[in-house]
């Protein structure tokens, strides 16, 4: 049996919210595991110019990612929904191993199956090097922030 990963499609706005709340906090967590579970089992990814398919891939990515990626933090948004569909917009900070700060700038396309669990994410990200004393984000949102918007930079 397939585990059901809740809120389900077809998404109205509260669940459409409470979807990307959800995936913004398992990604400030850098488990990859965790991550991953929200995936299913085949689930197929473009990042950027890679090409993922299935959680063990998934999870190799993803550990590369925050080896590289430190002192990551994000921030989504819901951009637009309909049915079991779902855009978003993001940005998270990092530095990396010469302590160089970015921001990253980027859109989401997820689609998910009957149980709520991801089976397509389309990810396009922009990088933009930022100066430590630009930074904005600061580990996981806090709860009385979560749905607010955030600045284009």
């Amino acid at each position: 049996m397939t585990a059901q990963r809740l809120p389900l499609p077809p998404f109205e706005l509260a669940t459409a919210q409470q979807k990307v709340q959800a995936a913004e906090d398992a990604w400030n967590t850098r488990d990859p595991e965790r991550v991953a579970g929200a995936y299913t089992v085949d689930s197929v990814w473009r990042n950027r110019d890679t090409f993922v398919t299935g959680r063990t891939e998934i999870i190799a990515f993803l550990t590369a990612k925050w080896e590289r990626e430190l002192d990551y933090a994000l921030r989504k948004n819901l951009w637009g929904f309909r049915g079991n569909r779902m855009a978003v917009r993001f940005q998270y900070e990092c530095r990396d191993a010469s302590g160089q700060w970015w921001r990253s700038y980027g859109n989401e396309l997820w689609e998910f199956d009957e149980n709520g669990l991801m089976r397509r994410r389309e990810a396009s990200i922009n990088d933009v090097r930022i100066d430590e004393s630009e930074r904005w984000i600061f580990g996981p949102r806090p709860a009385e922030e979560h749905g607010r918007e955030f600045p284009l930079h």
